[in-house]
C-alpha cells in the first residue's frame, strides 16, 4: 500500500498490523473452503500460512488508484497463494485420472439424455462404478476443477468468472484469453436458475458449500456433486 505522506514508518506499520489482523479470520475462512475439497495429508495450517504470507505481501503492493478495494486485491492474492501452494502437490494416481475421465463423459451424457443432473446412483449404474467410487472420483474432479479454473481465472464481484490478460501476454494470448470469456459467460447464462445460483454463491460471495446448501435447500455433500457437475458440463462445452 503506498504510504501516504501524513504518516509516519510507525504509523505506517501500525495501520499494516490492524488491518492484516482484521482481514485473518477471512483468510482462515478461505482455507477452510478449499480444505473440504481437499485430501487429509493437506494441512489447514499450511494453506492458512500461505494465505497470511501473501496478505502481507499484498499490504505493501496494493494502489488503491487501480480502483479496487485492499479485500478484493488482497483475497485474490490470498487464494492465488492458496493455489500455488495446492498445485505442487500430486495427490492423483494413473487409475483415478481414468476414473475421472469415465466420471466426467457419463455425466454429460446422462445429463444430455435426461435433461437433468445425473445422480451419484444414475453416474454409478452407466459407468460400473460403485457409489463410493463415483463420489471419491467426483472429489477429485472438484479439487483439479477448481484448481484449473483459479489458474486462469480471476473472480471479480460484477461477474462470475472474468478472465483477466496480463500485460506480458503476447497479443494471440489476450485475444484467446477475451473469446474464452465471452464463451464462458455465455455457457454460464444457458444454464438453469439454480446453477447459476450455485455458481454465484461460490465463486463471487465466496460460500462454503454447506452455506450455499442451506440456502439452495440440499446437503452440503450434494452441493459438492452438483458444483462438480455444473463444471464438467462448462468445460466440455467449451472444449
Amino acid at each position: 500500500m503506498k504510504q501516504e505522506d501524513s504518516l509516519s514508518p510507525t504509523q505506517y506499520q501500525d495501520r499494516k498490523r490492524k488491518t492484516i489482523e482484521q482481514l485473518l479470520p477471512r483468510v482462515k475462512s478461505v482455507a477452510l473452503n478449499l480444505i473440504t475439497t481437499l485430501p487429509r495429508n493437506v494441512e489447514l495450517n499450511d494453506l492458512v500460512q500461505e494465505g497470511v504470507i501473501a496478505l502481507l505481501q499484498s499490504f505493501d503492493r496494493y494502489d488503491p488508484s487501480k480502483g479496487a478495494t485492499f479485500f478484493t486485491f488482497s483475497m485474490k492474492r490470498v487464494k492465488g497463494a492458496m493455489y500455488d501452494y495446492l498445485r505442487k502437490i500430486d495427490w492423483l494416481p494413473r487409475t483415478t485420472r481414468q476414473q475421472v475421465k469415465t466420471v466426467e463423459r457419463a455425466m454429460i451424457e446422462l445429463e444430455g439424455e435426461l435433461g437433468k443432473l445425473p445422480s451419484i446412483s444414475e453416474i454409478s449404474d452407466r459407468t460400473g462404478m460403485t457409489v463410493e467410487e463415483v463420489e471419491t472420483t467426483l472429489n477429485e474432479i472438484s479439487r483439479g476443477q477448481i484448481l484449473h479454473l483459479d489458474e486462469h481465472a480471476n473472480m471479480d464481484e460484477d461477474e462470475f468468472i472474468d478472465f483477466i490478460p496480463s500485460k506480458e501476454d503476447p497479443p494471440d494470448e489476450h485475444l484467446v484469453r477475451s473469446e474464452l470469456k465471452m464463451a464462458l459467460h455465455e455457457e454460464i447464462r444457458s444454464l438453469s436458475e439454480r446453477d447459476q445460483l450455485i455458481l454465484s454463491l461460490y465463486y463471487v460471495e465466496e460460500l462454503t458449500f454447506k452455506e450455499i446448501g442451506s440456502i439452495v435447500g440440499v446437503s452440503e455433500s450434494r452441493i459438492s456433486q452438483l458444483h462438480t457437475i455444473i463444471i464438467a458440463k462448462l468445460k466440455q462445452k467449451l472444449s
